[in-house]
């Protein structure tokens, strides 16, 4: 039995959530999976249909944590047939006994926003702390591998495992032709041209600020130009009026709450994946999942250059790595993707790219740490 401890997972949405989804699902071709995750609303209805064993922690914030962790000790205490047990999060972790943790093997996700506390804090006494409990640290890039190092973590334990990606679905006409129409509203073309998307959440990180402003930049030589945001968050006020600042009105799009099939046929109708996220105090891109979910559907990203963007996008083979600190920078990225239908290119090398991201891949490189 596999077993996973987590605080993020579906049917709430998010790159966290959707890696500890596809993580359980991949581990369930080599055994049962057992998770213990917070409750969301309508996770009763999703578990149900799950072939996980999935345990919600029901329990007001403050005391949810120490309600887990009593529960997971108990558990693991009590089996004796648990091959690994995986964290999410290092707080996860923090109060499991490490004695009872000694009968199996201990895997704890760490993405560089949880561990970019600096030296010698309280946070990063806590991380490093916990992080000594677990047999590997998975660092979910090259960029979290170093910054772990950097901070404390024993390099020895740290091992890099990118986040997985489900296979492209299957996808209904009908949500494609929404997504054909939800781009060329407002246009005045039958079609828009170029489509550009970003699946995110509304934070000063993703900088979608600065995609703003870029798209505002590019009418002038796309007069077509759509921009379609998909997600919510602490920005969205700024940013819709920021749009009619720009008179932006015509030429983006920003969507919440709408189904998973329609999100993914917007993403596989797009030209572009555009998120140039830059580092806001502690918190970075780790990896950025996203570019991987854009890439499966053969569609090529640009990223930004501060965080661990360049795991999951080749520069100049399936996209561009360009400085997100910089409008012309991003803008000038653009530019050279739309080039000589360059795009075109780009789509299919991320496409051949994702492959090797596909869960059943992936799945393997944490067998070979279990079994090692």
């Amino acid at each position: 039995m596999f077993l996973i401890v987590t605080r993020n997972f579906p049917p709430d949405v998010g790159g966290m959530q959707a890696l500890m989804g596809g993580l359980s699902e991949g581990l369930l071709e080599h055994g049962p999976v057992k998770v213990y995750a917070n409750e969301y609303p309508n996770s009763e209805k999703f578990d149900k249909k799950s072939s996980l064993e999935i345990e919600r922690i029901k329990s007001i914030k403050l005391f949810r944590k120490y309600r887990k962790a009593n529960l997971v000790n108990n558990f693991i205490n009590q089996s004796s047939n648990i091959r690994a047990v995986f964290f999410d999060h290092w707080k996860s972790l923090e109060l499991i006994n490490k004695d009872f943790l000694k009968k199996t093997k201990t895997l704890c996700l760490t993405h560089s926003k949880e561990i970019n506390h600096k030296e010698g804090s309280l946070l990063n006494k806590r991380s490093i702390k916990s992080l000594q409990k677990a047999d590997f640290v998975i660092a979910n890039s090259n960029y979290t591998k170093e910054l772990g190092i950097k901070v404390g973590i024993d390099k020895v334990k740290i091992n890099i495992i990118n986040p997985g990606v489900y296979r492209p679905k299957i996808i209904e006409d009908s949500y494609f032709k929404e997504a054909e129409n939800c781009f060329n509203k407002h246009i005045n073309s039958e079609n828009a041209f170029p489509k550009i998307i970003t699946v995110a959440r509304l934070e000063k990180r993703k900088n979608h600020e600065k995609i703003l402003m870029t798209i505002k930049n590019l009418k002038s030589k796309f007069k077509n130009v759509k921009y379609i945001s998909i997600g919510d968050g602490e920005e969205k006020n700024n940013l819709l009026k920021l749009t009619k600042e720009l008179n932006l009105d015509n030429n983006v799009t920003f969507l919440n709450n709408i189904p998973e099939k329609l999100k993914l046929s917007l993403i596989a109708s797009a030209n572009l994946f555009l998120m140039p996220s830059i580092i806001v105090n502690k918190s970075v891109e780790g990896f950025g999942i996203s570019f991987m979910e854009a890439a499966s559907y053969g569609v090529g990203s640009i990223g930004g250059k501060d965080g661990g963007a360049s795991d999951a996008i080749i520069h100049n083979e399936t996209g561009f790595i360009c400085d997100g600190n910089d409008l012309n920078s991003i803008y000038e990225s653009v530019i050279a993707f739309f080039s000589d239908n360059k795009f075109n290119e780009f789509g299919k090398a991320a496409k051949k790219f994702s492959e090797n991201f596909h869960w059943n891949k992936i799945v393997k490189n944490y067998l070979k740490l279990i079994n090692s």
